[in-house]
This record gives C-alpha cells, structure tokens and sequence, in this order.
C-alpha cells in the first residue's frame, strides 16, 4: 500500500472547517524527543487534528535525531529543554526515548524520566510518555518497551500514551497498513497520523469519527485509523 502524502496533508488542514468546534480549552505542549517525534512534524499534526475537538492542543518541539532523554536533561546535542520547560508555561511535556533506550538501558532512561518528570512538575506541567513502537522486524520487543514506559509514567505519577500498543493492534489487523519507513523503524506520514490520533484522543478523549469528503484512496486508511484509535482509547 503506497500512502499518498499531499492527500493525508491536505485532508488534515481540511479537518479544521469540516469538524471544529467552538473551542473551550486550549492546553500547551511540549513534546521532548527525537526523530520519531519531529517524522512528519507530529506535534504540528497533533495540533492540527485537535481542532476538531473541544480543546486545542497549542504545541512545541524540542527534538534532535538520536537523543536520548538524558541528552535533554543536560542539554547537550544543542537542546535547550530545560530551558524550555522553565520559560514555556507549559501544561503537559510529552517525554520519547531514544527508540531503542527502553531495551538498551532501561535504568538509564527510568534515572532521566525521573530527573525530567521531577523538574516538569516543578515548573507546572504533567509528564505524559510517549509510549513508542518496535521496529518493524522485532515486534516481540513491543510488550518490553512498553512495560518500561509504564513503569516510569507510575513512578513519577505520569500519563502514558499507548501508540506502540496501537500499531500493534493495526498492523494485527491489516499488515499491509504502510506504517514505517524502508528502515523499518520510522514513521512514514500514515504512522505519523496514528500516532497524531492516539496522542489527540489520550489527551482530549476527543476525534472526528470520520472524514465527510468525497476524496477516495488513501482517504479510507486515514478513517480506518480514526476509527481504530476511537474504539482503543477510553479516557
């Protein structure tokens, strides 16, 4: 299954006029991480998708390719995420280790989660973890990695979004469903766009069931997912 890039772009700046409504909240996030978080520009299509709910998702990145959380807390690698979280008024900052971190050096990320989780409290915001996917060619990791997200999101009183448990669930469904990219470990734009949804309904409880246009192809893989992620998440 091919994804038609400039189709999903498209149909999502369409989600705007076809299913806002009137805006009763706006929350400010933070999303901390790397290149599985700035693939697609996920923050931006969260915040994009959570128009057509009641609160409006206004977000930030502060992400490079590689890093690991303990990079963000020291600010090495260029990142300023301390600095960030201090200044930024933020009501939530979404926490993504490095994709292999949770398997590699489970204690290194559990010391940083907590370091992280420690000051992002300090400075008015909750800790949400950014629960990530195997890679394509070892999804018998998936059930490792996320134990350790759930372990550092109960320690530091946290919230966790399930998106590596999502793409299981889809690609159990339809494996054909062309969610990573030819290295089998990034999100290609649909991936992106589930783990926009599961992101947008884990925080707001809110997404459109479906998408009124007549546009065809890929369109029903956008509601597919939609559908998908409104039947798993319960908030």
């Amino acid at each position: 299954m091919k994804t038609n890039i400039r189709l999903f772009f498209y149909t999502i700046l369409f989600f705007n006029s076809l299913f806002c409504v009137s805006q009763k909240d706006t929350l400010n996030v933070l999303f901390v991480g790397n290149s599985y978080t700035y693939y697609s520009d996920l923050p931006k299509m969260v915040s994009e998708l959570s128009k057509s709910t009641s609160t409006y998702l206004k977000t930030e990145m502060s992400a490079v390719g590689g890093a690991r959380l303990k990079y963000h807390y020291n600010q090495g690698h260029g990142l300023k995420t301390t600095n960030l979280i201090k200044n930024g008024r933020f009501d939530i900052v979404v926490l993504q280790e490095q994709s292999m971190g949770t398997l590699t050096n489970k204690n290194e990320f559990l010391l940083y989660s907590k370091k992280l989780s420690t000051y992002i409290k300090e400075h008015g915001a909750k800790p949400y973890f950014f629960a990530t996917w195997s890679r394509e060619k070892t999804p018998h990791t998936q059930k490792t990695i996320t134990k350790a997200y759930k372990e550092a999101a109960r320690i530091n009183k946290g919230e966790i979004v399930m998106v590596g448990e999502v793409w299981t669930k889809a690609l159990k469904m339809h494996p054909q469903l062309d969610l990573y990219t030819k290295d089998g470990s990034h999100p290609t734009f649909l991936g992106t766009f589930l783990t926009a949804s599961v992101f947008v309904k884990s925080i707001t409880g809110q997404l459109p069931s479906k998408i009124n246009t007549t546009k065809k192809g890929d369109l029903r893989y956008l509601q597919w997912c939609l559908q998908l992620v409104n039947s798993t998440i319960v908030k």
